[in-house]
């Protein structure tokens, strides 16, 4: 089966600073029956000389639109950190446009949409506070903070992306009807597991919870773990896309 007949497309929404080369290596892990289609948002990679988002609002009409195209045959959303509010909120989008919604929508590392935040906003830090604050977050590497010339070039970017993950308030749609799983590093600084729990009061349908080892960046090493429980969930589908008990069923540690 080649690339472009896959059953599924999975589309994967990275973190703050992130881009698409994150997920390039699920291709291969995925295939063939799902098709990975990393996201590329403006101020990176192919899209460089683009100005990034600073807030939801935004981004997601844009990213709707670019997006609306692909949604040609089932799908579902990954995002991590920054992306899991941002693949929420494109879900919602969506569904609100008449387009299909997702066969299941994958949130990780970052609290669910309705919690208050537990720390200031990063955004508002001088360059040094802020990158220190990336620094501990594990996703950075420390020989690229090190090189001033290239912290120059994304440090506009990443603080965009901190500022549109820090000011995000839910904006106006329906609520979710699609299965949704959530995962967190046990050791994570910026989300825990009651954070990623409190995911299944925003859909109506499935919910699944799994915890890994590690930080907020455990989807470096736990790779393997976390492509298993991704192809298990999607699995599911279409035999058993939905499960309307309470919103908690389904939630395994």
């Amino acid at each position: 089966m080649s690339r472009t007949e896959a059953e599924l497309r999975l589309f994967c929404l990275p973190h703050a600073g992130g881009g698409g080369a994150f997920f390039h290596p699920w291709r291969a892990a995925l295939a063939p029956g799902i098709e990975v289609r990393p996201v590329v948002l403006p101020g990176r990679e192919s899209r460089l000389r683009e100005l990034p988002y600073v807030t939801m609002e935004q981004a997601i009409g844009p990213l709707a639109e670019l997006l609306g195209p692909q949604l040609d045959r089932p799908y579902a959303l990954f995002g991590h950190s920054m992306g899991a509010a941002v693949c929420y909120e494109l879900a919602r989008r969506f569904v609100a446009l008449g387009l299909p919604a997702p066969v299941r929508l994958f949130v990780s590392a970052r609290r669910a949409p309705h919690l208050p935040a537990r720390r200031a906003s990063y955004a508002r830090l001088d360059d040094a506070a802020f990158l220190t604050e990336v620094a501990r977050l594990n996703g950075t590497p420390a020989d690229l903070l090190e090189q001033p010339e290239l912290v120059r070039l994304f440090l506009p970017t990443l603080r965009a992306d901190f500022e549109l993950n820090d000011s995000y308030t839910p904006l106006p749609g329906p609520r979710l009807d699609c299965p949704l799983s959530a995962f967190v590093g046990r050791d994570d600084p910026e989300a825990d597991a009651d954070e990623l729990v409190a995911w299944a009061q925003v859909t109506a349908a499935a919910f699944r919870f799994r915890e890994f080892d590690g930080d907020h960046f455990y989807l470096k090493d736990q790779a393997a773990g976390l492509l298993d429980e991704i192809r298990a969930d999607l699995a599911l589908w279409p035999t058993a896309p939905m499960n309307r008990q309470l919103p908690t069923a389904g939630v395994s540690r």
